[in-house]
């Protein structure tokens, strides 16, 4: 799905981070009907609610381009209507944007009010903004001042401005080749020396030091006409004037709180220790009246000076490259840079007051709750009483939204709580487990008030694996069956995205919750080979049937065997049940049961409908993967054979050229030992296997029509690999699976046994015919095989031997364990199980 980032409302306010609003809207008249409760319980700026409310009047172009995608897909056309939503989020300012963007308002009202407050403003304050032209001698009123950060140069320790040595005059281009502009000598920025100014802050009763900034350029309107020129005596003594002036209104002057953006964004190297620290004085004298002014005005209004509290920082930078300088920070970040452009209200303010006054939310009926809440704990919201859930949660490390809403929250004079914010933090101790275990919180929260039967959507931006399992861990741990997973584009990247080289496209994770009906019918066969298949049954029927891009059907990856079996194994372990039947078992009865296309299964009821749909487009998408470990690589080696059986000679080249991406800590394999573990090799005596036959018939003229026990034929295919036929691979699993067990126990340490076989003396470890490796205690192993340490686990779950998971997951490197969905999950119930004196 794309969708762009140009709707009115998205721009009303500025977020961190957010979901177009007609991307939602998709998902919600999808999953629900008219008058349906929608829950967003991390509603950030409220897109959801926008968007459940447009569901009643939605823009035309796009209800005829919605309508003509569903009837194209061979669907039924969506229910038009709007649906009530609970909006909640930790963050006071965050709910209220969302007020402001989803309750009804005062057009008329509002447009009076901001007109009469910059008016006002013009009138009472309009001196600070006014500078002289030097050609005509008139008066001009300021639009915006460039502020230059000091240096010394480490040359000649003359001082300088970064606008002098980093700006090239002809193009304004900021140059990544510096010169002293008095010694022209080449300097580094790095090596440059800040100058710093110390003055008396009133507020803090004490004496504090700000990096020095000086300004350089004035940019100034007269009538139509916009014109730029170096401040000039006239122009510093209007500033010094200003800089003595103490503000005759309230402002903020709280403490920046702890937190990985102060850190990473190093505001305290500039000397920002307060919130005051971030404005210049004549933006903090001109913010405060603005403020201070509004609040006998509607919240409209108030929120319309709201959107620019972060306009008005040192966080503004300067772009000769952008026309416009308003509001030109780096979202999701607290960075000052060496440029900074101060702008007017009259500058900043007028084009977005005439937006907003322009700006219609359809059907802004009131239909929301809105609540300032953990998620983790929805005490006043009912059991089974939510139709929907879309969500947009916090993305681990990536944005730290306690510290960047911080100068929103005190402007508003309302704060957050900190410590239920399910972020992770290094300056807060608050890890990848704290983060997990808060989602986990909040993802019961949402089950319990979620309808049986009813979907849940995920959108997730994040790029390491760590995290999205942990959000996957916290969904399966709460009852959610994932699904499906698709990407949402939003077309335009983030500051983030594009200099940090972060994933571009959002995940989007569809979940559902499973019906009463499952849970009774599963509660009477748990642990039974009935229960696997009813579950199958359910889940197979949940599941998207058909999917195409650009005239290409899709391959739907939950539909491939190996998802089924890992959903299947989830939803076992979840509910602690044992799991009655091994993989190779699985995939014979799945084969048997199903009908497979394209390396997907289907109910018998649901193939004919695929087959009719991939009838009208061009073909099947190639699926992509990417080799990081055993398991991709089995599951590559797998898409190559079963349509072309080769040679070990012919794969090793092909497979070389794939590993590029093989993580660290995996173990390096052999071809040929991935092979023998997986597949099958036709040695040439007897029959020539089916799978080769058809090959070789089919691609080679002189191989046609002839029986499989030709002698020419046999010659041809002797020593090709190929895929093994279900009924056959499970004899081709037990050989793999000893073989791992093996590799295994040889993780364990030193002097460790087993609680089973310390109570037995004698035995030996299960599958282990060498004698085990030494491994010091308390020593992390560097290299293991991940596919390894899943057969033992899933080994140990079986015994009910939780101890050795535990011991085993001490032993190798937290990065497997947090990136492994099916590792994670089964060392999360061994946890549970032993912790209390629970069984061992």
């Amino acid at each position: 799905m794309s969708e762009g980032k140009s709707d009115a409302i998205y721009n009303a306010h500025s977020y961190h981070t957010k979901v177009p609003p007609k991307a939602i809207m998709r998902y919600i008249l999808h999953y629900t009907n008219p008058g349906d409760i929608v829950f967003d319980g991390f509603c950030g700026s409220g897109m959801t609610g926008v968007a459940a409310q447009a569901c009643g009047e939605p823009e035309p172009d796009f209800k005829t381009q919605i309508e003509l995608e569903s009837k194209k897909g061979g669907a039924d056309a969506p229910q038009w209507g709007a649906r009530r939503a609970i909006l909640s989020d930790l963050s006071t300012s965050a709910t209220f944007i969302t007020s402001n963007h989803t309750l009804p308002n005062d057009p008329d009202l509002f447009e009076a009010e901001s007109a009469k407050l910059l008016k006002d403003f013009e009138t009472g304050c309009g001196w600070m903004y006014v500078t002289r032209d030097p050609e005509s001698g008139k008066q001009g009123t300021v639009n915006y001042t460039v502020w230059a950060e000091l240096f010394t140069c480490p040359h000649c320790a003359a001082e300088t401005n970064y606008f002098a040595i980093a700006v090239d005059p002809n193009t304004s281009q900021v140059q990544s080749d510096l010169k002293c502009p008095n010694c022209k000598a080449a300097v580094d920025k790095k090596a440059l020396d800040r100058v710093w100014e110390t003055h008396f802050d009133p507020d803090l009763k004490r004496n504090h030091k700000l990096v020095r900034y000086a300004p350089v350029l004035i940019n100034y309107q007269i009538g139509d006409t916009r014109r730029e020129k170096v401040p000039d005596s006239e122009d510093h003594t209007l500033l010094q004037k200003i800089q003595a002036t103490t503000p005759n209104h309230w402002y903020p002057f709280d403490e920046m709180p702890e937190g990985e953006r102060k850190g990473k964004d190093g505001y305290h190297l500039k000397g920002i220790s307060h919130l005051h620290h971030f404005y210049f004085k004549r933006a903090l004298i001109a913010y405060s009246w603005l403020r201070s002014s509004a609040q006998t005005c509607s919240t409209f209004t108030q929120f319309y000076v709201q959107g620019s509290a972060l306009g008005f920082t040192k966080m503004n930078r300067y772009s000769a490259n952008h026309f416009s300088q308003t509001n030109r920070y780096f979202s999701g970040t607290l960075y000052v840079g060496s440029l900074i452009s101060e702008v007017s209200p009259r500058y900043s303010m007028t084009h977005k007051r005439e937006r907003l006054a322009k700006l219609s939310i359809p059907a802004r009926k009131g239909n929301v709750i809105i609540t300032a809440q953990s998620s983790t704990q929805l005490k006043a919201i009912p059991d089974n009483c939510v139709d929907y859930v879309f969500i947009d949660p916090p993305f681990g490390n990536n944005l730290h939204y306690s510290e960047l809403n911080f100068i929103w929250e005190a402007w508003l004079r309302l704060y957050r709580q900190r410590e239920p914010e399910a972020v992770m933090d290094n300056q807060r101790d608050r890890t990848l487990a704290f983060y997990q275990r808060l989602m986990t919180d909040a993802f019961n929260e949402i089950f319990r008030i979620l309808k049986q039967g009813r979907w849940m959507t995920v959108e997730f931006h994040n790029s390491k694996n760590s995290v999205w399992n942990a959000i996957q861990q916290g969904l399966l741990h709460a009852g959610f069956v994932v699904a499906d997973v698709r990407t949402l584009d939003k077309q335009c990247e983030t500051y983030k995205q594009s200099i940090q080289k972060l994933v571009k496209q959002d995940l989007i994770i569809s979940a559902y919750k499973p019906s009463a009906e499952l849970e009774k019918r599963f509660a009477l066969k748990a642990g039974t080979v009935a229960g696997v298949w009813d579950f199958i049954n359910s889940h197979l029927a949940q599941l998207p049937l058909f999917s195409t891009r650009e005239n290409f059907a899709q391959i739907i990856a939950e539909r491939q065997q190996h998802l089924l079996y890992d959903r299947m194994v989830a939803f076992h372990i979840v509910r602690s049940v044992l799991i009655p039947v091994t993989a190779g078992e699985f995939f014979v009865q799945l084969a048997e049961r199903y009908p497979e296309r394209n390396g997907m299964f289907f109910l018998p009821e649901q193939v004919n409908e695929y087959d009719r749909k991939l009838q009208r487009v061009e073909g099947v998408e190639q699926f992509e993967l990417f080799i990081d470990g055993e398991a991709t690589a089995i599951q590559w080696l797998r898409r190559i054979l079963i349509d072309k059986p080769q040679l070990l000679q012919d794969l090793t080249p092909v497979l070389m050229q794939e590993l590029a991406s093989w993580k660290k800590h995996e173990k390096p394999l052999e071809l040929k030992e991935l092979l023998e573990l997986n597949f099958l090799c036709y040695d040439g005596t007897g029959d020539v296997p089916s799978q080769i036959h058809s090959y070789l018939s089919t691609q080679f003229k002189e191989l046609r029509n002839l029986p499989k026990d030709h002698a020419q034929l046999k010659a041809k295919g002797k020593n090709r690999w190929y895929v093994p036929d279900p009924r056959k691979n499970v004899d081709v699993e037990t050989l793999r699976n000893k073989r791992l067990l093996e590799e295994f126990w040889s993780y364990l340490p030193e002097g460790y046994t087993p609680p089973a076989l310390s109570a037995n003396k004698g035995q030996t470890l299960p599958g282990l015919t060498v004698p085990r490796p030494k491994i010091p205690k308390g020593k992390k192993l560097k290299e293991l095989r991940t596919e390894a340490v899943r057969v033992g686990f899933k080994h140990c779950y079986q015994q009910k031997d939780y101890t050795t998971i535990l011991v085993v997951a001490d032993m190798i490197p937290d990065s497997v364990l947090n990136e492994d969905e099916q590792l994670q999950m089964i060392y999360d119930t061994a946890v549970t199980r032993t912790s209390g004196g629970g069984e061992v």
